[in-house]
């Protein structure tokens, strides 16, 4: 239930006995993005951004809001993803239902009534992050975790045996109800995330898969690993997917990493964490660990990098990319933390972990402003900057964005130089006693509302007042939605 509350600066209390397992200090942090630990030991991440003096800013657990959003239903995780470990992840959309990745496979939500959403099946496949697209008849799953074989019934396996696999999924889903695997596609580090990049035609669907953290144990992610991998869907036979091209993205090896001036650990870039394309008009940008990139696809086995930034002062680890509707603009999103620490505070401070919002002029990068969540979250919430996607209201730069336990925050970046949030809403700690991974994952907006994957509570919709958000009549999607597979809206 939605209150108008403000954070008040008494100690939360805790959501159940059940949580209450050992305790923040003792506790080894967790990262729920293996690998995040933004140029630094998870303990030294810990240490940096400790903020003990701040207290809770939220009077008791809770969904919390602004007046202006209203969390409409909740599907809490059940089945194989109750436990902890059981990560919900990204998005997609098809039509009248929702495809919600897990670390331990992903689930349908039919979406026919946004206000009731309903459960429609769960596919139990285990390979961390699981994250997900959907293209047409086509479904496109990651795995980032070294495993036995390609199968949904694998186990994990050591990275130094050379056959074990990660790579990506592919599943028909002509009938979103009964999906069918028809293809894996093993790639060089696995896949931490993917892309979707189909042909204007429609007829080849191309995957950008971004990995990185290469290891000399690791016989199949051997450095350097400055590349990603391109694999080709033939969208009327995609079991006859493969790898088609694993363009080095950074020949001069990206950033090497380490220390900057105040102290702070920055990522070398060793390949990139996320990739947004914008087929229609053959761009992509690239979050890229210690570099943001943006890329002319019009050529898409052969992407050329045509500008790279970098922010040694604020940014850690780059980790996801969104342009404005024109594709003039990009904002560039920092995991600082790594996804499994508490950066939302003032120890940590306004630009570090925040959005870095550049226009694009004459093709570069130009830096505007950072934009970062102002609401104080305590040492035991997750929060970072994360995924989320435009609104579509013509002649505005809107955005909803998930911030894990920093909650859900919607924003106007019209104005590159002078972002504004608009609206928020923020269930407060899971636990009081240690961090638990958890928060919202993805935050997207689809055909009128705010659909959210939380890490460890579900699926979750939410609606913006209209005086915020005009709802948007007729649908923007007719068939399919991918927030990193851009499309152009024309409301």
């Amino acid at each position: 239930m939605r209150r108008s509350t403000v954070r008040s600066g008494v100690a939360a209390g805790a959501l159940s006995t059940a949580l209450l397992v050992g305790s923040f200090a003792a506790a080894a942090p967790v990262y729920a993005e293996p690998g995040d630990t933004a140029g630094g030991s998870a303990a030294e991440v810990i240490a940096a951004l400790d903020d003990s003096s701040v207290l809770p800013l939220l009077d008791q657990p809770g969904d919390v809001a602004s007046d202006n959003i209203e969390l409409l239903a909740n599907i809490p995780k059940n089945g194989a993803f109750v436990p902890e470990g059981q990560y919900g992840s990204d998005l997609a959309f098809s039509g009248d239902y929702a495809f919600a990745g897990n670390y331990g496979g992903f689930t349908v939500y039919d979406i026919s009534d946004p206000t009731a959403p309903v459960q429609a099946l769960q596919v139990v496949c285990p390979g961390s992050q699981n994250d997900i697209s959907v293209y047409k008849d086509i479904l496109v799953l990651s795995t980032d975790s070294s495993r036995s074989d390609d199968s949904c019934e694998s186990t994990t396996q050591s990275v130094t045996i050379k056959d074990s696999w990660e790579g990506v999924k592919i599943f028909d889903i002509s009938d979103p109800l009964n999906p069918v695997y028809v293809s894996a596609v093993e790639t060089a580090c696995g896949s931490h995330t993917h892309t979707l990049a189909p042909t204007r035609d429609g007829q080849t669907l191309y995957a950008y898969v971004s990995s990185y953290s290469p290891s000399l144990a690791a016989l199949d992610c051997q450095p350097p690993h400055d590349l990603i991998s391109i694999v080709k869907i033939p969208v009327k036979d995609p079991a006859a997917a493969e790898v088609v091209a694993a363009p080095a993205l950074f020949p001069d090896g990206g950033h090497p990493g380490g220390r900057n001036e105040q102290g702070f650990n920055t990522s070398a870039t060793s390949g990139c964490h996320d990739i947004t394309a914008f087929p229609e008009k053959d761009l992509a940008a690239g979050a890229c660990m210690g570099d943001g990139i943006i890329m002319d696809i019009s050529d898409r086995e052969h992407p050329v990098v045509i500008d790279s930034v970098r922010d040694t002062t604020n940014f850690a680890f780059w980790h996801s990319a969104t342009f404005n509707n024109d594709a003039t603009k990009v904002v560039f999103t920092d995991e600082l933390g790594g996804g499994g620490a508490a950066t939302c505070n003032p120890t940590v401070g306004s630009t570090r972990g925040a959005n870095g919002i550049y226009d694009i002029v004459d093709g570069e990068l130009d830096f505007k402003s950072y934009y970062k969540i102002s609401r104080t979250n305590t040492n035991t919430e997750n929060c970072v900057a994360h995924n989320g996607s435009l609104i579509p209201v013509k002649g505005r730069d809107l955005m909803v964005q998930a911030w894990y336990q920093g909650g859900i925050s919607v924003y106007d970046f019209t104005d590159s130089e002078n972002p504004v949030e608009l609206a928020w809403f923020d269930r407060g700690p899971l636990s009081t006693e240690r961090l638990i991974v958890g928060g919202s994952w993805s935050a997207y907006y689809y055909n009128g509302y705010v659909f959210s994957n939380d890490i460890q509570k579900g699926f979750d919709v939410l609606e913006i007042s209209d005086e915020v958000v005009p709802k948007q009549k007729p649908n923007m999607w007719n068939r399919e939605f991918n927030p990193q597979m851009q499309e152009k809206f024309h409301s």
